[in-house]
């Protein structure tokens, strides 16, 4: 299964041409992942929809620009709510 947002396009999304963060990059595309996944009930590949890809690549981008421990998901709601799955 691939991930849905690899360090190389997080990286082009960033505009980060070093590798020295790379780590750091990777750590952010991850629990962006994990937050997105939680948040619709569903697991992401590179194959997900657009929309999906954009709120992990957002998160990401917000974590690392301005160092938004948090990760909330109310930044990229309008991208994640039509894919919830509902949960009773």
């Amino acid at each position: 299964m691939t991930a849905p947002v690899s360090l190389t396009e997080a990286k082009l999304f960033l505009r980060v041409e070093h590798e020295a963060e790379d780590g750091l990059i990777q750590t952010l595309i991850d629990a962006a992942r994990a937050r997105v996944e939680g948040e619709v009930g569903l697991c992401l590949t590179s194959t997900s929809p657009a929309p999906l890809r954009l709120a992990v690549m957002m998160l990401v981008m917000r974590a690392y620009e301005r160092g938004d421990g948090e990760m909330s998901a109310a930044p990229v709601e309008g991208w994640i709510a039509p894919y919830r799955v509902v949960r009773l």
